[in-house]
């Protein structure tokens, strides 16, 4: 293990923002993280920097959580469940896992991130959460060393939330995640999004997993920007959940507005709706700025700073609350 002084975390996060760790050091397995926790508590966990937007300097050691692997421990006939390390790519790991024709992640398709990240968050897209297949994971306790499960029930998850980004936050380091996948008769889910417009649009009427992943990535593709090209972080905010009392009110004014029943009182509303309707996407501030196909997402086009990205969040933030009386909260963790 190597430590490092004053180290540059360009690299190491997705809207490639320019900021310093006080100390930097890539722990590989569950032991080097043991012997790293036992003299320092005080530590900032880096996985795959894709979540997270940096506004400071980091005063404390980073600590970048690069577990790598992928296992079998389990198979019945109809179902598989498959391990996989927290430093393993996400997107590598669904393509992993379609290669071997192993369902129920393929709508997740190149998100970006790692592994042990996509529980705190509850990772989602096109119709499916990571808790549809989340079996269990195993986390390493920062006070202690033990390692702990968590299954389902205990990581206590919501809409992009679990119990690590709540009651446990900053107490436990993820160190791999079981996913209970299908062998076959796969559940095909196109209903969401632009899914199944696609999937006609190229003649296909049954879908393998692949064919489902493709469209996905093509879809997102085409309105997300490639980290690596231009950072970004992906979506910046969450959908807000209203009352459906809210929601009819702000629809006498505006009656396109378009939305998703949550349950008999609250509704789900897009927030790229609400951007773009308020005059965001495509607008540029310096360096900073909102992508022109998509106004969910938040863009780096240049060396802006996390404070500029951050500026733009709370404009945007502020504005949408004047309009339509609705708090948009930022999916992505300020650091």
């Amino acid at each position: 293990m190597n430590f490092q002084s004053n180290f540059q975390l360009k690299e190491y996060n997705t809207f490639g923002i320019s900021a310093l760790a006080k100390e930097f050091i890539a722990v590989s397995n569950t032991d080097e993280l043991s012997t790293v926790l036992q003299s320092n508590k005080d530590i900032f966990v880096l996985g795959g920097g894709s979540n997270m937007l940096l506004t400071q300097n980091i005063e404390k050691l980073v600590v970048h959580v690069n577990f790598k692997g992928i296992e079998i421990v389990k198979e019945e006939e109809n179902f598989i469940w498959v391990k996989a390390n927290a430093g393993e790519n996400w997107h590598e790991f669904v393509l992993w896992c379609i290669a071997h024709d192993f369902g129920g992640i393929e709508n997740l398709s190149l998100i970006p991130g790692n592994v042990g990240t996509t529980p705190i968050q509850n990772i989602g897209a096109y119709g499916v959460e990571i808790k549809d297949t989340f079996e269990s994971c195993t986390a390493m306790e920062i006070a202690s060393q033990n390692l702990k499960t968590f299954d389902k029930a205990t990581c206590n998850f919501g809409y992009r939330e679990s119990v690590f980004k709540n009651e446990l936050k900053n107490q436990y380091i993820i160190t791999d995640v079981t996913f209970k996948l299908t062998k076959k008769s796969h559940k095909i889910n196109t209903s969401y999004g632009a899914i199944e417009t696609e999937l006609v649009k190229n003649n296909i009427t049954n879908p393998t997993l692949k064919e489902v992943s493709d469209v996905v990535i093509a879809i997102r593709q085409s309105k997300l920007p490639n980290p690596k090209e231009l950072g970004n972080s992906g979506s910046f905010f969450k959908n807000p959940i209203i009352s459906k009392a809210d929601y009819d009110k702000i629809k006498q004014n505006h009656p396109e507005i378009p939305h998703y029943i949550v349950s008999e009182t609250k509704v789900k509303v897009p927030a790229g709706w609400l951007i773009e309707q308020s005059g965001f996407k495509g607008k540029r501030f310096g360096n900073a700025g909102i992508h022109k196909n998509q106004a969910l997402v938040l863009v780096n086009y240049g060396n802006a700073t996390g404070q500029e990205i951050l500026a733009v969040s709370k404009d945007i933030q502020q504005t949408i609350f004047k309009k339509f009386g609705i708090h948009i909260e930022a999916e992505v963790n300020v650091i």
